[in-house]
């Protein structure tokens, strides 16, 4: 038996509606073909979410990121000229 997947966009869709609350579980699980307990699952993992969103924990957490990433590239480029420099020098001895 296969899993369904859905998309992002639809399950933050489908949340959304359930938080609002103008239809019932059931009537959104009817039309977005969603077992009603699913929609319960990602109403919960989209209200839990909201304050982080307003922490501003995100913005620092991509920051440290994009630093970790830079400084990794630039430590790979240094093994690279290593590298590039032990084979050069190895050769006369091959």
């Amino acid at each position: 038996m296969n899993r369904k997947r859905f998309s992002k966009e639809l399950k933050a869709k489908v949340a959304l509606e359930a938080i609002r609350g103008h239809k019932t579980a059931a009537e959104l699980a009817s039309t977005h073909e969603v077992h009603p307990t699913q929609i319960g699952s990602w109403k919960k993992q989209v209200l839990q979410a909201l304050p982080g969103i307003f922490s501003g924990k995100g913005e620092k957490q991509a920051m440290d990121h994009e630093a970790e990433k830079s400084q990794l590239y630039e430590q790979i480029g240094k093994l690279q000229m290593e590298l590039h420099w032990l084979k050069k020098k190895s050769s006369p001895w091959s």
